[in-house]
């Protein structure tokens, strides 16, 4: 009978240890920001979907929308791309994130104007909903 006991709380132990486990800082669902800029506020909405360890997520303002690239997720930090084409040029804008519940804090780094040094501004985004958004393919 104390054999038992003893299996029974070791699956118990793992069990409690999967669950933990098998739940990483999840950045699935709508995220949401405004960017300061001269021009005035940039709102900003980013879907982002969470599928066998591979994260997709398609970003869109005023700019318009596109997918998301380069993204990784270690631990609770967020990594990702966003490339623009402006006028022939390719502009890339990268995102590093701490996820903390529904918050995510972290930087933007962005290429100077004319080739000057990068410009590295914060980012708050707040999670807005939580639901899968399908493929995170931009509209």
């Amino acid at each position: 009978m104390k054999t038992i006991r003893i299996i029974c709380s070791l699956f118990a132990v793992a069990a409690a240890a999967g669950a933990f486990a098998a739940d990483p800082t999840d950045p699935t669902g709508t995220w949401k920001w405004s960017t300061s800029s001269p021009n005035g506020e940039i709102p900003t909405t980013l879907k982002l979907e969470l599928n066998n360890g591979k994260i997709t997520g398609a970003y869109s303002n005023q700019y318009g929308d596109t997918a998301i690239s380069n993204a990784s997720l270690q631990d609770d930090v967020i990594r990702f791309d966003v490339v623009r084409d402006l006028g022939g040029q390719k502009y890339v804008v990268k995102y590093q994130g701490k996820i903390e519940g529904d918050t995510i804090k972290g930087t933007i780094e962005a290429p100077g104007h004319d080739g000057g040094d990068a410009v590295k501004l914060d980012w708050n985004a707040k999670r807005t909903t939580k639901e899968k958004t399908g493929d995170a393919k931009p509209k």
